[in-house]
This record gives C-alpha cells, sequence and structure tokens, in this order.
C-alpha cells in the first residue's frame, strides 16, 4: 500500500441544488478530518471486570479543520456566507483513492488573518449535523 497525497484531499461544497453538484474549496493548504463518538458503557456484574460497551450506541460527529490562501473563489465566499448566516450546507470530502464522504456541515469556525505585504489567508472549522455517509 502506498502513502497517499495530502494535497488530493480535498474539501468540496455544495451548489445548493437537489441533487447538489459541488466545488471544490480553493487555496486550502492543510485538511484535517476527526471522527468523533462517544461511548454507551454497559458493564454489569457478569462482565467479569472488563468493561462492555454498546454497539453502534451513542453519538457520532465528523470535523473538518482547514487552512490556507484565500483567493476569493466562489466556494469560499459561500462559506462565509454560511458562518455569517450560522446556515448548513451540503459538503464532500474527497480522498486521492476515490473515497468520498457526504454530509452537512455548519461552519462553526472562520478565521481571517493577514500580514502586511503578505497574503490573507484563513482557517475553518466545520461541524457535521446528521449522518456523513460514504458517497
Amino acid at each position: 500500500m502506498t502513502a497517499q497525497k495530502g494535497s488530493a484531499f480535498l474539501l468540496k461544497i455544495g451548489d445548493g441544488a437537489q441533487p447538489p453538484s459541488y466545488e471544490t474549496v480553493a487555496g486550502l493548504r492543510t485538511t484535517q478530518m476527526s471522527i468523533n463518538g462517544d461511548t454507551v458503557v454497559v458493564t454489569h456484574k457478569e462482565s467479569g471486570g472488563w468493561r462492555d460497551l454498546l454497539s453502534g450506541a451513542g453519538t457520532r460527529s465528523v470535523s473538518v479543520s482547514a487552512s490556507g490562501i484565500f483567493l476569493g473563489s466562489t466556494a469560499e465566499n459561500l462559506i462565509r456566507s454560511h458562518a455569517l448566516a450560522g446556515t448548513l450546507d451540503e459538503y464532500e470530502l474527497s480522498f486521492e483513492d476515490g473515497a468520498k464522504l457526504r454530509g452537512r456541515f455548519l461552519v462553526q469556525r472562520l478565521d481571517y488573518a493577514g500580514d502586511f505585504n503578505g497574503e490573507r489567508n484563513y482557517t475553518l472549522q466545520l461541524e457535521s449535523s446528521g449522518a456523513v455517509l460514504p458517497a
């Protein structure tokens, strides 16, 4: 198995249509995804002193963090609009091996920064709302 390129890990935002078309969020230099899950402990006296967990129970969520150079693309402007309005939108994460994950996300945080004589960059944090499923 060969290592996959980080540059092929893309964040895309839906266009609002049904079914949505997805546009790559340009200018991203780093992208990170975390899959989170809460456990439901069902340990009882017959567990022999070992913790038992209930499979398929609890809540699951996906968090996406990204940062990059602001280019003023349509996708970046959509993200800013959703951050200001507090609205959900469809997003897609695509990987070099062709795998894709799709779901609805809320822009939890959007930061802009820039240095004098330098480019403007941004970081964003997305949190899932509902199921995030393979496409």
